[in-house]
C-alpha cells in the first residue's frame, strides 16, 4: 500500500524546521510522524548569506526528521520567508480568441500572463498568483468566466513575489542538502493554512508572523490574500533592547523576554522596554493597513504566529494600538493532544503540509517552469471566486 507522505521545510533566520506528515484516508489534517529542528546558521533577515552553513543546518534537521519518522526524505515543499516576500497588484486585458466570443482556459492563461508582464517585475519571481476579480466587456463577473461570451476579458491579480536571488539561493541550499524541492510556498500563505479559518479569511483578517529578524503581515478577504508585506524587524530586536536596557547578557535577555520574569530587575522597566519595541512593530502594521485602507476594518482581527508571538502582553497591547480583535494563533490539528508542534513557531512548516493537500495542483508543479506554477495557482484559486 502506497503511503501519502508529505514533507515541509521551513528555513528561518533562527531555526530550521522539518516536518513529515502522513495523510490518512478521510482525515482533514496529516498525522505528524517525524520532525527535526536545529539552529539556523548562515541566514539573516530570511536571506541565505552563507549557503554552506545553511546546508549543514538543514542536513541536521533532515536527519532528525528521518530518524523520528523512519522515512528517507527525498522531496519536500519549501517555505520562502525573506524580507523580499511581498505582494504586487497586477491587471491585464485580452481580446477573446474564439470567433464566437466564448471565454476559454486559453484566454484565462493569456490574461494572467499579460497582467504579470504589465508589472514589469525586475529581479523578482512570482511564487503565487491569486485572481481578485474579472471583467467581461467592462462588467464585473461573479464566479468563473469560462463559458461566458464577450469581446474583452480583464483581470485583477495579487502576485506574491520574492527576490530572484533569494529564491535561487534557497533552492540551491535545499538541492545541495539532497532534497528535490516540489515547490516553494510563501511563508504567510503556508502559515495561514494552520492559523486562520476559512471564515476568518472570508470576512477579513490579518496574519502577523513575528520571527527573529522579520515580521510578515498578510491580509485576507474573500478567502484571498489581498496584501502581503515583510518588515525587517523582529523579536531579536526586543532581546537586544532588553540586554542594553538592563545591562545583561543576550541569553538572559531572551529568557526574560519569553518568561516575563524580571528576576532581580525592575518589572516596570522590562515591560517598558518590551512594549516600546512592540509598539514600533504595531506602528509598521498600522501604517500598512492604512495604506491598503483596512485599518480598524478587519472583523476577524489579527492572529499572531511565529516565535515572537509568545511574548507576554502581546495581545492586549495589539488591541490597544491597532484597535482590532487580537489573539495568538492556535490549531485544531492535534485535537486535545499536548505537543510541541502546537507552538505558533511551527505553523509555517505544518502549513506546508496542509497547503500541499488543499492545493494539489502544486504537487506536480516544476520549479524550473514558473509559468506552470502560475497556472496551477490560478486553477486552485477559481473556487475562491465562485458565488
Amino acid at each position: 500500500m502506497i503511503r501519502n507522505i508529505s514533507v515541509g521545510i521551513d528555513i528561518g533566520t533562527s531555526t530550521v524546521r522539518v516536518v513529515v506528515g502522513e495523510f490518512l484516508k478521510g482525515e482533514k489534517y496529516p498525522k505528524i510522524i517525524g520532525m527535526g529542528e536545529t539552529e539556523s546558521k548562515g541566514v539573516r533577515h530570511g536571506y541565505i548569506v552563507h549557503p554552506n552553513e545553511t546546508i549543514a543546518s538543514l542536513k541536521i534537521a533532515l536527519s532528525l526528521a528521518e530518524k523520528t519518522s523512519g522515512i528517507k526524505i527525498r522531496r519536500a515543499f519549501v517555505s520562502a520567508s525573506s524580507v523580499t516576500v511581498r505582494s504586487e497588484i497586477g491587471s491585464g486585458n485580452v481580446v477573446i480568441s474564439k470567433a464566437d466570443g466564448e471565454v476559454t482556459n486559453l484566454d484565462l492563461e493569456k490574461v494572467l500572463e499579460e497582467s504579470e508582464k504589465n508589472l514589469n517585475l525586475i529581479n523578482k519571481k512570482v511564487i503565487h498568483a491569486f485572481p481578485l476579480s474579472y471583467k467581461l466587456d467592462g462588467k464585473e463577473i461573479t464566479g468563473r468566466p469560462q463559458g461566458m461570451h464577450g469581446n474583452k476579458l480583464e483581470i485583477k491579480v495579487v502576485f506574491i513575489t520574492c527576490s530572484t536571488q533569494h529564491l535561487d539561493d534557497l533552492l540551491e541550499v535545499v538541492t545541495e542538502a539532497g532534497i528535490e524541492p516540489i515547490n516553494v510556498i510563501a511563508s504567510p500563505i503556508a502559515g495561514s493554512q494552520i492559523a486562520l479559518t476559512e471564515r476568518q479569511k472570508i470576512v477579513g483578517s490579518a496574519l502577523v508572523d513575528i520571527g527573529s529578524e522579520t515580521v510578515s503581515l498578510s491580509v485576507f478577504e474573500n478567502n484571498v490574500a489581498i496584501s502581503v508585506f515583510t518588515f525587517s524587524i523582529g523579536s531579536t530586536d526586543i532581546t537586544n533592547d532588553i540586554a542594553l536596557g538592563l545591562k545583561i547578557s543576550l541569553e538572559r535577555a531572551e529568557k526574560l523576554k519569553l518568561e516575563n520574569d524580571s528576576g532581580e530587575h525592575s518589572k516596570k522597566k522590562l515591560t517598558e522596554i518590551v512594549e516600546a519595541r512592540l509598539s514600533d512593530i504595531f506602528e509598521l502594521i498600522e501604517n500598512h493597513l492604512k495604506k491598503i485602507r483596512r485599518n480598524e476594518l478587519l472583523p476577524a482581527g489579527i492572529v499572531f504566529t511565529g516565535g515572537g508571538s509568545n511574548i507576554t502582553g502581546l495581545e492586549e497591547l495589539s488591541k490597544q494600538i491597532l484597535k482590532l480583535p487580537s489573539k495568538i494563533g492556535s490549531t485544531e490539528m492535534f485535537g486535545s493532544n499536548k505537543t510541541k508542534l502546537r507552538d505558533p513557531s511551527w505553523f509555517v512548516a505544518l502549513g506546508l503540509l496542509v497547503f500541499s493537500k488543499n492545493n494539489e495542483n502544486y504537487v506536480e508543479g516544476s520549479l524550473s517552469n514558473m509559468w506552470k506554477d502560475l497556472k496551477s495557482a490560478l486553477k486552485s484559486s477559481f473556487k475562491q471566486l465562485m458565488p
